[in-house]
Order: structure tokens, then C-alpha cells, then sequence
């Protein structure tokens, strides 16, 4: 991987927590926030089932694709939300893998889903690493580790952010390797592999009294002829322009586009499609697919506004809405090959 180290951006770590170095950052949450944020309008008006069949239909995936993934091309499929899984390089990656119907510490309680998972766990191809952003419950689900654990068990890597790797080992992870910003590890028994953590502009906690003790990351992964980014969750920072100028360009990115409304409150965390084309610019990205909207109901602005305005975004700016694009849930995509769909 190519680049100078010098005046790369640091997270800060102070007492124990991590802090954002950013001064784009800002503390949102608090109890007078919070409650100000259960007040506001919502948009968000997501339909009945019928009607999401046609508006966000999920697919069943072509699993012989997915068993036989082209050689010389970059293969990916949208399963929601952050949780992707991309085929690169003779690798299969999976990233911030969610399949259950809350994302919660219970599954009686809190953020719903209302599309479904495209297949089980049960039904996924061999996986060879997993990467995770962040701790945050619709990131890092606890039963869906367990579950991949009880599939591959230690076939797979692990690549968390610094703060992380206890977690994944008390969840029963065999493989786990813990990075801070900027630093790499290879892919074990694949040296032409490379995995590094950069930054993002976010936040972690799982309860009341963890708050910033983990942190937070993007990811860049190399193979030996393709690339790939994947943003997690973040706000938009300075952080990006690093990340382009240290690894660009980058074949395929994976940049959330979603859960940014009202904008007083998520700006810091949650960038909005506007901010999600400057990403995509920043880092390099020769082709991109929206994440992280369209499968949970976690926030305020119209469920299919993200996808809405990613393409007005784009036009604005004279990219091709084929480099930046969405997908159904479960569609087996072949990038730069296949015609992704549009709003």
C-alpha cells in the first residue's frame, strides 16, 4: 500500500475513551437532545409489505454466482443496511453482518426491520473475513456472530477497530485481529491481502456506562488486483481526503446514504447523499453502492429519499449514477459489468 504517514489524522484517546479529532464532530446525544429528537417530525411514512414489494423489492440471491464468483471481476450483493458481502480476488468478504429482525441488545425492543435478509446465514457462501465498523447494535449483532461462528468457525478473520477484539472473543470469534487508524494486517494465508483501518467520524457505546471506550474506523482492503472501501457509519470529516490520497484510487466502495434526518442531530454521525458523493470524490472511488438505508426504521426523512437524492446528487455533479449506485436486496452484482438499477 502506498502513501507518507506524515500528518495522517489520529483518533484521540484520553482516560480510556476515545474522542474524534475532527472539528466537524459534535456531542449530539444527551437526555435534552434526545428528547428533542422524539418530538420531531417524522417523514419517514414506510408502507405496508405489498407495497415495499414494489418499491424495495428483495430478491432471493443467485447462489450459483455466489459460489462461483468471476475470476477477474469485483462481485457484490447488497444484504441491508451496512451488510454487504463482496467477492474479490478469489477472497469473499461480509461486512457488519445484521440478519435479525431488531438491531438491539433485545429482540423484543427497539429499531425494526422491514425488509428482510435476502437468505440466512446458513445459506452463504464460505466467508473468508469479516469487517466490522463499529460496536453500534444495527453493526455489530451479537446473534448473527454467534451464527457465523457456528458456520465457519474459525475459517473466518475478524478485523475490528482498536477497543473491539475482547468483545469478539467473549462472543465466541476464534480469528480476531484489532486495528487502530492507518495501521494493516495481512489476510492470514493470503499476503497479497491487505486490511487497514482508517478513519471515520462516529461514535460507539453498547450501553450506558461503555460510551467511546471502543473505536470507531472505515476500511481499506487490497487485494492483489482490486480494491475496496468500505465507510461504515460516519459523519462527513477530512478524514476521506487521507484516505484518498493514501490509497486511491479505489475500485469499489461500499458509502452510507441513509439515517440522516433531522439533520441538527445526525450531521455529526450520519452523512446525507450530498455528503456521501463528496466521500466517493474524496477517496477515490471508481464505483460505489449506497448502504445503510432502506432496511431499518431508524430515522426521520422518507424511506426512499436517500435513494432519491443520491441520484439528484450526482447530477449535479455530472457523475454517472452507473458508478454510484443502489441495488435490491439479494440482487448478485457483477461491478462494472451488470447495469445497476436507478431511482
Amino acid at each position: 500500500m502506498d502513501g507518507t504517514d506524515e500528518d495522517l489524522i489520529r483518533p484521540i484517546y484520553k482516560n480510556g475513551r476515545y474522542e474524534n479529532p475532527f472539528d466537524t464532530w459534535a456531542n449530539t446525544p444527551g437526555f435534552g437532545n434526545l428528547f428533542k429528537l422524539m418530538r420531531s417530525e417524522d417523514f419517514s411514512k414506510i408502507p405496508n409489505q405489498r407495497e415495499l414489494d414494489k418499491t424495495l423489492p428483495v430478491e432471493t440471491p443467485d447462489f450459483e454466482k455466489l459460489r462461483n464468483p468471476p475470476q477477474s471481476e469485483l462481485q457484490i450483493m447488497w444484504i441491508g443496511h451496512a451488510s454487504v458481502l463482496i467477492q474479490m480476488d478469489g477472497v469473499t468478504i461480509l461486512t457488519d453482518p445484521i440478519f435479525r429482525d431488531r438491531c438491539s441488545p433485545v429482540q423484543f425492543m427497539g429499531p425494526k426491520r422491514y425488509r428482510p435478509p435476502p437468505c440466512k446465514i446458513e445459506d452463504l457462501p464460505h466467508i473468508d473475513a469479516v469487517i466490522i465498523s463499529h460496536n453500534h447494535y444495527d453493526h455489530l449483532d451479537y446473534g448473527s456472530v454467534q451464527s457465523l461462528n457456528s458456520k465457519f468457525s474459525d475459517k473466518i478473520t475478524w478485523f475490528v477497530a482498536a477497543g473491539t477484539k475482547e468483545w469478539m472473543l467473549n462472543a465466541g470469534c476464534k480469528n480476531v485481529i484489532e486495528l487502530s487508524w492507518w495501521e494493516e494486517a495481512e489476510l492470514p494465508g493470503r499476503s497479497d491481502f491487505k486490511f487497514a483501518s482508517v478513519p471515520c467520524q462516529h461514535r460507539c457505546e453498547r450501553t450506558l456506562w461503555d460510551a467511546m471506550k471502543a473505536l470507531w474506523c472505515s476500511w481499506i482492503v487490497k487485494g492483489p488486483t482490486k480494491s475496496f472501501y468500505f465507510a461504515g457509519d460516519t459523519g462527513y470529516c477530512c478524514g476521506f481526503k487521507q484516505i484518498g490520497r493514501k490509497y486511491g484510487p479505489i475500485d469499489f466502495a461500499a458509502i452510507p446514504i441513509g439515517t440522516y434526518y433531522p439533520r441538527w442531530f445526525m450531521r455529526p454521525m450520519h452523512v446525507d447523499p450530498e455528503e456521501a458523493v463528496k466521500i466517493f470524490e474524496d477517496v477515490g472511488a471508481k464505483n460505489a453502492l449506497g448502504i445503510h438505508w432502506g432496511t431499518f426504521r431508524m430515522t426521520r426523512e422518507f424511506y426512499l429519499e436517500p435513494r432519491t437524492k443520491l441520484g439528484e446528487e450526482l447530477d449535479k455533479k455530472s457523475i454517472s449514477r452507473d458508478k454510484f449506485f443502489t441495488l435490491r436486496h439479494g440482487l448478485v452484482h457483477t461491478v462494472g459489468k451488470d447495469i445497476p438499477e436507478h431511482s
